[in-house]
């Protein structure tokens, strides 16, 4: 006798016999017999088209019992691997799941992810390790087939990124990461990621992911770029830069867009500027070190000050950059006269080299020690200059990059500051 809706109806002995029809029910790695064998044991049997329905039973409560099985090969199902949209086939981990695979995991054995606490430095186009390794605990006697994923958290409402994936020696890249990073693997338990040729983009969260049958485990690894933060502004004067042409003057000069993170790292170094100019995070901020009239008063402590989100498209302002440390070199030419914009072009194309951009010469200055008291044009037409060591009649007693503005193109009055590339 059993239960069944609101009513106790008898249901007739099922045997091997009963239920037999020409075709097993095709899925992915189980069959519907198979399943059911799983899960009541000594029960054999298939549901298939022509197969005799339960006697005595309504047609609703039939289609009951027949959808069933459906739901039994859901992916949620016993027998079924299913984990983050990925669908394991036994073989995966060559382990037959109704044989122990994960039952050792349940068992007082703990999957164990380690990566490094602290936060990785490294610099645009070098290549990096980020370190990453498992065991077990306790120990186990023999080795298990696991998978590995790699992947780039979101930062700051962009998507996240899949970098690797891989199950023993198959490897899979995606998107911008395809042939520039591999698992190390040099260990066992090692799966450590490469990443060469860093980008801009590269900087942020990653996530380490190590998957064995249904029990996963993961770990964080944070990779910051040594760069540095400098702020912006148009040809055409102050605040004249919405967010999307904030990006793009960033990007032309070899940089992007800054984080909140690396513009306090910034203030903390003794970053102090009155412009307000565009985050990351379309956020408008600006670092004071020294409180002033103009720049929220003097009775304010020193800080990053905050405008909040502003909008992307309509509000304006100018915008702070990072750049990071360079594999090249930036150098100021020695030439027998001042140049207009297009000569000093010309002039660096001579010698083997590009104009420098604004975040290359910032980058130099801060990495290298570039030290310079002449004036140069650079490749946004602007002119400039950087300071390690302050010295007299040549501009504040304070180390930086100073800057003349826009000139005219035509003026013969600059040098100019080159880069060649290693």
């Amino acid at each position: 006798i059993k239960k069944w809706g609101h009513r106790e109806v008898n249901l007739p002995e099922v045997t091997q016999q009963d239920a037999v029809c020409p075709a097993s029910i095709p899925s992915p790695g189980l069959s519907a017999q198979a399943g059911l064998q799983k899960i009541w044991g000594a029960i054999h049997c298939q549901v298939c088209p022509g197969a005799p329905a339960w006697p005595g039973l309504p047609w609703h409560e039939e289609m009951g019992l027949l959808l069933l099985v459906p739901l039994l090969l859901l992916p949620g199902s016993y027998g079924l691997p299913f984990y983050n949209g990925f669908y394991y086939s036994n073989s995966a981990n060559d382990q037959n799941p109704g044989n122990g695979h994960g039952k050792d995991l349940l068992n007082g054995v703990k999957l164990v992810v380690e990566t490094p606490e602290e936060t990785l430095f490294t610099y645009q186009g070098a290549s990096v390790i980020l370190p990453c390794r498992y065991h077990y605990e306790p120990a186990l006697g023999s080795p298990r087939r696991v998978r590995i994923k790699w992947w780039k958290l979101s930062e700051n409402g962009a998507p996240e990124k899949d970098v690797l994936v891989a199950i023993g020696l198959r490897h899979r890249s995606f998107g911008d990461y395809q042939g520039r990073v591999h698992l190390r693997q040099e260990k066992e338990h090692d799966v450590s990621l490469e990443i060469q040729d860093l980008r801009l983009e590269d900087y942020g969260r990653y996530r380490c992911e190590v998957i064995d049958g249904l029990e996963d485990e993961s770990g964080l690894v944070e990779l910051e770029l040594r760069g540095v933060v400098f702020p912006y502004q148009s040809p055409n004067g102050r605040y004249q830069l919405n967010f999307h042409e904030g990006q793009q003057v960033c990007a032309e000069q070899g940089a992007v867009v800054a984080s909140f993170e690396q513009l306090f790292r910034a203030w903390e170094e003794g970053l102090d500027w009155c412009n307000a100019g565009w985050l990351q995070d379309a956020t408008v901020q600006y670092p004071i070190m020294l409180p002033r009239q103009p720049c929220g008063g003097p009775g304010l402590a020193p800080g990053v000050r905050s405008y909040g989100p502003r909008h992307r498209r309509l509000h304006r302002y100018d915008v702070f950059c990072f750049a990071t440390a360079l594999k090249g070199r930036v150098y100021y030419l020695e030439h027998p006269e001042k140049l207009t914009l297009t000569e000093a072009r010309e002039a660096c194309q001579e010698d083997d080299a590009t104009i420098a951009k604004v975040g290359q010469l910032f980058a130099a200055w801060k990495f290298h020690g570039l030290d310079r008291c002449d004036a140069g044009w650079l490749a946004d037409g602007s002119v400039r200059y950087p300071v390690v060591h302050p010295h007299p009649n040549c501009g504040p007693p304070e180390p930086g990059v100073r800057s003349f503005g826009f000139p005219d193109p035509q003026s013969r009055l600059y040098g100019v500051y080159c880069y060649r590339q290693h």
